[in-house]
């Protein structure tokens, strides 16, 4: 009978314990599972980080091994069906550091090109000889960057000074003010001709990873 009831207790004892598998863990944090996780964070080799698929920098955005994901880190706000397809909506962008991983992409900011409407910064069309960009919404944060630069590094190494025009909108799309483009992502510097010229990059490839900050 003694032995009946230590086995008992020993018994509502483990089943009173946490659940480890259930913490949530933050970048560098344990996990097994994918769930263990917090936000778009995925388990890779037992250690919670950034998914290589979704492109999220939470983990290597500016800070040490082990930091926890900035409260602001971005997620998507919705989604707006364009030409069949759904595309997310973001209100935000990733933080903005020293060195702000983004991608490059091209616009015609001329009168009638695919950047639809004027510029937002001055309600003008620019030529694509100037060095110009558009900024994904979090980053254009409500027009405070209109006019100023910001330096763009590309990855062989050249630099550029280009002065903010536009917001590159990732939350509306799909209608003549957006030249019937759907949302933008998140991580866009949009650049005109110049931009690229002085980057020397191929404006034929598309997309370009780079770099920036504010000039």
């Amino acid at each position: 009978m003694v032995n009946f009831a230590l086995l008992v207790s020993l018994f509502l004892s483990v089943i009173s314990l946490p659940s480890l598998s259930l913490a949530i863990s933050s970048c560098n944090g344990p996990c097994k599972t994918l769930n263990d996780c917090t936000g778009q964070l995925i388990c890779i080799n037992s250690r919670c980080n950034d998914d290589p698929n979704v492109g999220t920098h939470v983990c290597s955005s500016g800070g040490g091994g082990g930091s926890s994901p900035p409260s602001n880190s971005c997620q998507s706000s919705g989604n707006l069906n364009c030409k069949g397809k759904s595309f997310p909506q973001f209100k935000c962008s990733p933080p903005v550091t020293r060195s702000t991983r983004a991608i490059l992409t091209n616009n015609d900011f001329s009168q009638g090109g695919d950047g639809g409407d004027p510029s937002e910064c001055d309600g003008k069309f620019h030529s694509n000889s100037e060095l110009i960009v558009a900024l994904s919404t979090g980053w254009y944060n409500g027009g405070s960057r209109c006019g100023k630069n910001i330096k763009i590094i590309a990855k062989n190494g050249r630099s550029v000074l280009a002065k903010v025009v536009d917001e590159c909108d990732s939350i509306n799309g799909c209608d003549k003010a957006h030249a019937f483009q759907p949302p933008c992502r998140n991580n866009i510097v949009d650049g005109s001709n110049g931009v690229w010229n002085a980057l020397g990059l191929d404006i034929n490839v598309g997309e370009e990873p780079v770099t920036w900050s504010d000039a």
